[in-house]
């Protein structure tokens, strides 16, 4: 009897740590941020991780996780270092606001995101990265884009649509 209790102790505390383990390796850690940014190539996404101002004392945990959302998505509109060769939105552009809704963020952009003529690899490339960086979100599968806070069916050249939301799988 007393080593059956030993045995189902020792098998508990080392379901216990494997479960620790799995959900700390699995996690972005508080304070940073994981950002993805498209090569020229259009297919590559590489991932850098900046760090992110600690959640601050009586801010709330969902308060917390809007920050970084928004914070996520500004990052990588802002895009990589300039000294890195990597597809960028349009200058001036800037993310107006994200909600999450469920699993769902909505990223409000700034106008400056309509770039006619800058072609549907630099388009496809831009959301790629911003879809990435803000699935990579715990929680958040699919990415709605707004314009100046309205729906939009593609940006002025057309060849991107961002009518519903965006998934990596989309890719």
């Amino acid at each position: 009897m007393r080593n059956s209790r030993v045995f189902f102790l020792l098998a508990l505390l080392i379901a216990v740590a494997a479960i620790a383990w799995y959900i700390s390796s699995h996690r972005t850690s508080a304070g940073e941020v994981t950002v993805y940014y498209s090569k020229v190539d259009g297919q590559s996404e590489i991932p850098w991780t900046i760090s992110a101002r600690a959640q601050q004392p009586g801010e709330s945990a969902a308060a917390y996780a809007q920050y970084l959302a928004l914070y996520a998505a500004s990052q990588a509109v802002a895009g990589p270092p300039s000294d890195v060769t990597a597809i960028r939105f349009p200058a001036g552009t800037q993310v107006l606001s994200v909600t999450v809704d469920g699993t769902t963020a909505t990223v409000n952009l700034s106008p400056e995101v309509h770039h006619p003529g800058d072609g549907a690899l630099n388009e496809s490339g831009e959301f790629k990265a911003l879809i990435w960086t803000m699935t990579a979100r715990p929680g958040i599968d699919a990415v709605a884009v707004r314009v100046a806070g309205s729906k939009v069916a593609t940006l002025n050249g057309g060849s991107f649509e961002l009518d519903e939301p965006l998934r990596r799988s989309d890719w």
